[in-house]
């Protein structure tokens, strides 16, 4: 049997869901709720604590408590990689026309907000045996945020890495007001003479630090799915290998297997 604030959350769920409360409206404050449905204050919080936990609210300090909005969906497949790797050696003008993040969430260029920041880092450990490179082997470790522009949280976290000497031959690879790179990452290989081969990816689920629920805007208990995308070319090398933090509010991963026919 459902529990009283359950039946509190579930009634305001379906409001919710039908559209009798839209995104951005006020709900009624936690008194005028607890009068309404004849429970006691501490029963009508706990109802909101679960719509909160579940993100359909939201609490604004000293203002009350708010149909959240939903934020725009990305939409991610394992697709993605053949078309950037058909678009690597297409003309400027059209690599220019869109990219990765518009391509998962229907946006345009012009919606986007993006950053980049580059920074060298020596690899030892894990990243020296996962790129099959010597201990101290410098690499250049890229970090991306890109924002839908009526948002304020990026979409995801991203940081890459490439082995430096393996791109130094293009200097502008190396400098990262040359971001947003018009064909991303494969264009960027493809321009020192890297072809892609296939793509790896691994995916993890956990709790967020707080550090991804403060930048991501998480609603409580909201977990993070985690992507190591390890990219190999012709050659059998790895030649980039990215770790993706993805808020599980907003992250849609579908992955399509053709198989062979007898």
């Amino acid at each position: 049997m459902a529990k009283l604030y359950e039946r509190i959350a579930d009634d305001l769920r379906q409001r919710i869901r039908a559209g009798e409360l839209a995104p951005g409206d006020r709900l009624p404050a936690e008194t005028a709720l607890a009068e309404q449905y004849g429970r006691s204050l501490p029963t009508t919080r706990q109802a909101l604590a679960l719509l909160q936990a579940e993100g359909l609210i939201e609490k604004k300090h000293g203002l009350g408590n708010f149909v959240r909005q939903a934020r725009k969906l990305v939409q991610r497949t394992n697709q993605r990689h053949q078309w950037e790797k058909d678009r690597a050696r297409s003309p400027l003008q059209d690599r220019q026309k869109t990219g990765a993040t518009e391509h998962d969430t229907g946006l345009v260029l012009d919606d986007l907000v993006f950053t980049a920041e580059y920074r060298e880092v020596v690899a030892f450990g894990e990243w020296a045996e996962a790129f099959r490179v010597a201990a101290g082997t410098v690499l250049l470790e890229r970090i991306f945020r890109t924002r839908y522009r009526a948002e304020t949280a990026p979409f995801n976290l991203t940081h890459s890495y490439l082995v430096r000497d393996m791109i130094a031959g293009n200097p502008d690879l190396l400098d990262a007001t040359r971001e947003p790179w018009p064909g991303g990452t494969q264009n960027q290989l493809y321009t020192v003479g890297i072809e892609i081969d296939r793509v790896v990816e691994r995916i993890t689920a956990r709790p967020p630090t707080a550090e991804e629920t403060e930048e991501l805007e998480l609603p409580p208990g909201t977990s993070v799915l985690v992507l190591r995308k390890t990219s190999y070319d012709i050659a059998g090398r790895v030649v980039d290998i990215a770790d993706v933090t993805l808020p599980g509010d907003r992250t849609e991963m579908t992955f399509t297997t053709q198989l062979e026919r007898w």
